[in-house]
């Protein structure tokens, strides 16, 4: 059965760098808590197959700069503006990463009513993934000396309609937001975003699987996976800093498990039990006579 420890080595699988023999990971991180979730932006769901999605976007970020402008006077691009919007909930085509396999754990983990199905981590090579890009923006990373991008590295294309024209088939880039508070640096942050509003990042990983894995977090571990998260300190009360931070913890923390003694992971067998369940077991199978029933005289009266 898979644990703690299966999924964590699953999600540090390749992290060994031989040209500078350190452990430094290649992958971003993105937890959910179920498996069956797809890598679609909340753009995508917003439009919901029905709307013009590059119509819908410029209306979105449009707007959000007109009526967030006083809260956000450092941004001055239209990549500060999407990192932003995407930060405080706004539909954007980026998607959320993280260079922490253990963030990532926590996400999908970090909500009890989904402990009845698996979760997933994926895992995406995005020093490989750079090797598809257009030949200006690997320049970008070669001039920087970088393995992604910035805001202002990106600032040479001062509209989402000029970047996304730099090829006509899609690709992806990874992006490290802006540091508009601890929560992004605590969280290790990491957007995705691809070349089209209308493009599917999970589409077009399936054209390169050697580009990802996808960790399985079986339901049956989720408990032991979460408290050993809290252990380490990976928690909303990290994570989120602030008061709404703290509760979402603290409500969390304090949730009772249902993992029964019998199912918890590591617990010795109890003799007593297992002879109990091997003579119940050997009752109960299939085709097996069941010993006749002594009756009694008083009874048959």
């Amino acid at each position: 059965m898979s644990g703690w420890l299966e999924v964590v080595n699953d999600l540090y699988e390749g992290s060994w760098n031989p040209d500078i023999k350190r452990f430094r990971s290649p992958y971003a991180f993105r937890g959910t808590t179920s498996a069956r979730h797809r890598l679609t932006s909340s753009l995508l769901r917003l439009a919901g197959g029905h709307a013009d999605v590059r119509r819908l976007e410029l209306a979105l970020v449009r707007n959000f700069r007109k009526y967030a402008r006083a809260e956000a006077a450092h941004a001055d691009s239209i990549w500060d503006w999407l990192a932003l919007g995407q930060h405080r909930g706004l539909p954007t085509r980026l998607l959320d990463w993280t260079y922490s396999p253990l963030v990532a754990l926590h996400f999908a983990t970090d909500d009890p009513s989904s402990f009845d199905r698996d979760g997933a981590v994926w895992c995406v090579n995005f020093i490989e993934a750079n090797k598809r890009l257009p030949a200006r923006l690997r320049r970008l990373l070669e001039q920087e000396g970088s393995d992604t991008f910035t805001a202002e590295m990106l600032s040479s294309f001062p509209t989402l309609g000029e970047f996304d024209a730099l090829r006509r088939e899609p690709f992806v880039v990874f992006i490290e937001p802006p540091a508009v508070d601890t929560r992004i640096l605590n969280q290790l942050a990491l957007f995705s975003l691809m070349s089209s509003p209308g493009a599917d990042l999970e589409e077009w990983l399936e054209r390169y699987p050697e580009l990802f894995r996808k960790v399985r977090v079986p339901a049956r571990a989720k408990w032991e996976i979460r408290d050993k998260l809290d252990q380490a300190n990976i928690n909303e009360r990290v994570l989120f800093p602030g008061l709404d931070g703290l509760s979402r913890w603290l409500s969390r923390y304090y949730t009772p498990s249902a993992v029964s003694e019998d199912e918890a992971p590591g617990r010795p067998a109890d003799p007593r039990r297992a002879a109990v369940q091997t003579a119940t077991r050997r009752r109960e199978a299939p085709g097996r006579s069941a010993p006749p029933r002594r009756v009694s005289r008083r009874s048959s009266r």
